[in-house]
């Protein structure tokens, strides 16, 4: 076809400028999509040293440090070249690639919306060189003293692109997928050592290791004693990792990991999978810790799938997913001493597939404490009863009148209507209890029922909320000081969310090393389960954040009041069922709960004669 043009052409081709910015709007969606990228190069140079430097979640500055290959001057402008690379030079790479990047797009886009310095330097050469872009403007290349490797600097990412900068999240999350992006790194690649600091604060100093003590510095010691590994090897596919045991469970995704050939993706269904073979021992909403590592031919696998390369194609993906079953199956099988009998049908195929153990396997489960969850976790053991003020309202109204004294009283009901009586009638004849869950009461029209947990969780809800707009919350103060040692995330996150926890009433100190000191903690938590309590709070704030658009302090205390309020299929006295309603009409909004979900049914007389027509 001839190239020549005519001024009445409307096609035309895109200046290199506009083309990039155009591709980092898929591959550079935020920090960690640059981390990522800079990673995957320090990788593939042969680096066995990688420090990373972060300021202000990245926005200021995202720094690489390797002792990999290097670069000569000549290589230094290519590298910033759309579709320029070393990994692949024919159609046939395409299809067997067993470096991390292969594309030739990340460092065009990532010029091309910040402002880069790369200084590097090969062993055999003399001396380095340095190389600026700023917005995709090229500057000189110059030599310059520098170690082995390569530093790359990225400063005021997306100056250029406002409206991408503006829709970046709180510092807080970026730096959260930052962090999770460094962890998959490092969870590949335990023989590179890597140092992690962000705003000056040292996050991970991890030195070559092995993957489990890997995962143990990453994640915390509790999970030095609680990882089952294990490994399972075939004609078609290697399969190896760890899981933790379920009582590492925790309330929010993030640490599951999936990877092949060293590469990390993401698999909706197999995670699924996995996830399901939990069930027997985890409540729902739990998500335990596992990282597994996939080897396969690089021809039976297509990771060319989607410029963030986090997507794969198996050429045979019934096979990997239930070999996975399979392996982890066995794995926790063994670790809890549960013999296995196979079902007949398939479960990979079946409807019961979702239901992970238990499609495969046939075993009665321990008898649980009272009082206790599947995990083995004490529930909070009482309702706090402070002097309230209470409100009249279509409810209240049906359940409560005024006294001679002034005060309001629980009046029991009768056929026709209220009783008249200033006295309260015995407990045993106010309130009752169905399948511990629901408080029922009856009122001149019919019947009202309470759910326990829901009711409860908006009156912690509204007392925490009150709590951070007074001077002095109120804190029981422990008789021993609780230490806690958090993950790298969790104690960002917590150093971010501390002027809230402490005006809810926990005291709480920051130490070094990513470990707190809870000194107190808001009267609504038991003594003893207070580090159970924060830790989900944090992990519960952040899955909020992923749901619902509130602030920092509603949501924190959404997940406070989710954990403190008392469970369902709890028992509960007379006292304290009269306590729970007794608290839950003098509360702004009675009838919902804090995510909108109804505390209260009515049915009325007329609905329960229908029934019965």
């Amino acid at each position: 076809m001839s190239e020549t043009r005519t001024t009445d052409s409307i096609i035309h081709p895109l200046p290199p400028e506009i083309s990039n910015k155009i591709a980092a709007g898929e591959v550079i969606q935020r920090p960690a999509s640059v981390i990522k990228e800079l990673l995957d190069n320090s990788i593939d140079s042969g680096a066995d040293s990688i420090k990373i430097i972060i300021e202000n979640a990245g926005r200021t500055l995202l720094q690489v440090i390797d002792n990999g290959c290097g670069m000569s001057d000549e290589d230094l402008p290519l590298c910033f070249e759309r579709h320029a690379t070393s990994k692949i030079s024919s159609i046939e790479d395409l299809f067997s690639i067993r470096t991390m990047g292969f594309r030739g797009e990340a460092m065009a886009s990532i010029a091309s919306v910040s402002q880069v310095q790369i200084r590097t330097k090969r062993a055999e050469d003399a001396n380095g060189w340095e190389y600026e872009i700023h917005g995709g403007q090229a500057g000189e290349i110059i030599p310059a003293a520098t170690q082995d490797g390569t530093s790359i600097s990225i400063r005021n990412l997306f100056f250029n692109v406002p409206a991408r900068r503006q829709f970046l999240k709180t510092d807080v999350t970026e730096l959260r997928h930052i962090l999770r992006t460094i962890q998959y790194a490092a969870l590949a690649f335990p023989k590179i050592g890597f140092h992690v600091i962000a705003d000056g604060d040292e996050i991970y100093n991890l030195p070559a290791d092995s993957l489990k003590n890997r995962i143990v510095k990453l994640f915390g010691s509790a999970y030095n004693a609680s990882l089952i590994e294990f490994s399972e090897e075939t004609s078609y596919l290697k399969i190896y990792g760890y899981a933790s045991d379920p009582k590492l469970a925790k309330k929010s995704r993030g640490e599951q990991f999936l990877f092949v050939n060293g590469r990390p993706f993401q698999h909706r269904y197999l995670t699924h999978v996995i996830l399901s073979l939990y069930d027997a021992w985890t409540r729902n909403n739990e998500y335990p810790f596992y990282t597994l590592f996939f080897e396969i031919d690089p021809n039976k696998v297509d990771v060319n799938v989607h410029p963030a390369k986090m997507e794969v194609k198996f050429e045979d993906e019934r096979s990997v997913i239930q070999l996975a079953k399979s392996v982890v199956n066995k794995a926790l099988n063994n670790h809890f001493n549960v013999p296995g009998i196979p079902s007949d049908s398939d479960p990979f195929m079946s409807d019961e597939s979702a239901k992970g153990f238990d499609a495969g396997f046939s075993f009665h489960q321990p008898a649980k404490d009272a009082g206790r969850s599947s995990s083995g976790y004490s529930y909070p053991s009482r309702i706090n009863t402070p002097n309230i003020n209470r409100r009249g309202d279509e409810y209240a109204d049906k359940l409560y009148r005024q006294t001679d004294s002034g005060t309001a009283s629980y009046i029991p009901q009768t056929d026709s209507g209220f009783a008249d009586k200033t006295e309260k009638e015995p407990l045993s004849n106010s309130f009752w209890q169905l399948h511990n869950t629901y408080v029922i009461t009856q009122t001149r029209t019919g019947l009202c029922m309470i759910d326990q947990h829901l009711a409860h969780k908006r009156i912690i809800f509204e007392k925490a909320i009150n709590a951070t707009e007074e001077a002095l919350p109120s804190t029981q103060q422990l008789l021993f000081a609780q230490t806690l040692e958090l993950s790298a995330s969790d104690f960002t996150l917590l150093k971010e969310l501390h002027p809230i926890i402490q005006r809810m009433g926990f005291s709480v100190q920051l130490l070094s090393g990513n470990t707190a000191m809870i000194n107190g903690v808001p009267a609504d938590i038991d003594i003893g389960n207070e580090q159970e309590v924060l830790v989900s709070m944090l992990h519960q704030f952040q899955d909020l954040g992923q749901k619902i658009n509130l602030e920092a302090r509603e949501r924190l205390a959404i997940a406070f009041a989710s954990k403190a309020a008392v469970p369902r299929g709890r028992s509960l006295s007379h006292e304290e069922m009269e306590a729970l309603v007794d608290q839950l009409f003098a509360c702004e909004q009675p009838y919902l709960d804090p995510l909108k979900k109804p505390t209260i049914v009515y049915l009325s007389l007329d609905e329960l004669q229908s029934r019965f027509r």
